[in-house]
């Protein structure tokens, strides 16, 4: 149940966690790995909140739904993280410039530019379908409304855009949030659904396997693969469940705790430290 190779202290944590046991079945203890997942979104949070606040500063005359779909793709690691970027991928969501398209595709990174660029082509197409609020609402019923929204023609597979899968569908909901840290600390349960895939699978596969999670994640790993979105929201439940009982946190502080379990970037071992 360790996990192997840790890259960050969270992971490193978690090991320690496990050999110590006390939990379900042998586990690690829940109450631990709880404050453990808390502690380790902090610093994780704070920078998101900062960039999400610097580019949506930045680029004030866009579409800010836009900006916060551009920002989830380089969280979800298919792009550099840059206010250039931003920049590129905003326009072609906009008005699918060709030059700017093709400019937002050189910051690839591992996965290639046919990743960026179908994600940016999936999204142009799904905002042309969807008529979203002006702005993010600061209210998590209107916020969630705006998601159902954009999530219903995802629903028929002969409708969904290129490259909106578990991630790309619902990151920019997430990103939203990060430039409202008080709403989003409103989120006790699932309010609006956070993505999955990536990290976030690999992390509640882990925990399954720590006896801490009923079951597995349902949800597909890639956005490539066809989106169950039910499957989604089935595994923003189990987010749910592993808030409950620890005080002071949210389901976005689950999800980045998540994310520093679940994650194999190198530059994680940056962005949390545990004492």
């Amino acid at each position: 149940m360790k996990i192997s190779r840790p890259l960050n202290d969270v992971q490193r944590r978690f090991n320690e966690l496990c050999d110590l046991g006390g939990g379900q079945g042998g586990g690690p203890a829940r109450a631990k790995i709880q404050a453990l997942l808390h502690l380790g979104s902090k610093q994780l949070n704070s920078f998101a909140t900062k960039e999400t606040l610097l580019h949506l500063e930045k680029f004030a005359d866009r579409n800010p739904w836009h900006v916060c779909f551009a920002i989830g793709l380089g969280w979800g690691h298919l792009a550099k993280i840059e206010l250039e970027f931003t920049d590129f991928a905003s326009t072609v969501l906009d008005n699918m410039d060709a030059t700017a398209l093709k400019s937002a595709c050189a910051f690839h990174l591992e996965r290639g530019p046919a990743a960026i660029e179908k994600s940016l082509i999936g999204g142009y197409l799904l905002f042309n379908k969807v008529k979203l609020s002006k702005t993010p609402p600061t209210d998590l019923i209107k916020l969630r409304e705006d998601q159902t929204r954009w999530l219903r023609p995802l629903t028929k597979p002969t409708e969904r855009p290129p490259y909106i899968g578990p991630w790309n569908a619902f990151a920019m909901f997430m990103v939203a949030l990060f430039s409202m840290p008080l709403l989003a600390a409103e989120m006790k349960g699932v309010d609006v659904a956070l993505p999955t895939g990536g990290p976030i699978s690999t992390a509640l596969r882990q925990l399954h396997l720590a006896k801490l999670l009923s079951r597995s994640p349902l949800s597909k790993d890639t956005d490539e693969a066809a989106l169950d979105i039910n499957g989604v929201f089935d595994d923003n439940a189990l987010l749910a469940d592993l808030y409950k009982g620890h005080p002071g946190w949210s389901m976005l502080d689950v999800h980045s705790g998540l994310y520093m379990l679940g994650t194999r970037d190198v530059r994680s071992d940056q962005w949390a430290n545990i004492p």
